[in-house]
């Protein structure tokens, strides 16, 4: 049965940070609010947290995982930036974007597209993700809270916990966070390319 966690929006609970926090680095699966929608999200190394993720939402091994990170400088660890995209991805956050990017040999294979060697990265503009980001002290592995078959993500903390109340460790409750998952942005080939048009304007990659 999952733990629910009913967090102020705005001024999150240090304490109830904290728990969740732990509860991720003891390998717990969490649903969580962003600035787009909901997510599932487990600490960076954890085997069994992606096969759940991929076994939730049906997902196959061309699914590009999400690393959601605190900041910039955690963000870089994770992927290979140019100049020119640096600057790009620096004016749209934190924010509702998601950006495909070449790894760098901090990111475990397995969360890796198998051919293209690439992987998503996001900084959220969300208090409550930003906290749990900055108690975590790493990103978190994430994926959209959405369901195989539906066409759009859950947004209710209740429902998301009727729902899925043995399929994950903790839900995280911070109100409404909104439906509408984020924009995705391909930075690995020559061009930007917008694969997904979401929350986030895609007209500056456009």
């Amino acid at each position: 049965m999952a733990k629910y966690f009913d967090v102020h929006p705005d001024n999150p609970q240090p304490r109830t940070i904290r728990t969740v926090a732990d509860s991720v680095r003891a390998d717990a699966l969490i649903a969580y609010p962003t600035d787009s929608c909901f997510a599932l999200g487990c600490r960076l190394g954890s085997h069994d947290g992606v096969n759940r993720i991929r076994s939730i939402r049906d997902l196959d091994e061309r699914h590009h995982f999400t690393l959601v990170c605190q900041n910039f400088a955690q963000l870089g660890q994770f992927v290979q930036i140019g100049n020119d995209v640096f600057r790009a991805i620096k004016a749209a956050t934190p924010g509702r974007y998601t950006f495909i990017l070449p790894a760098t040999k901090e990111v475990p294979r397995k969360l890796l597209h198998p051919k293209k060697k690439t992987v998503g990265v996001r900084i959220p503009d969300h208090v409550v993700t930003q906290a749990l980001l900055a108690e975590l002290g790493e990103p978190l592995l994430s994926s959209t809270l959405l369901l195989p078959d539906e066409d759009e993500p859950l947004t209710q903390g209740w429902e998301i916990k009727e729902r899925l109340d043995h399929v994950v460790d903790a839900v995280v409750d911070s109100g409404d966070c909104g439906t509408e998952p984020t924009t995705v942005v391909d930075f690995s080939g020559p061009e930007p390319e917008v694969v997904r048009q979401g929350a986030g304007d895609p007209a500056r990659f456009m």
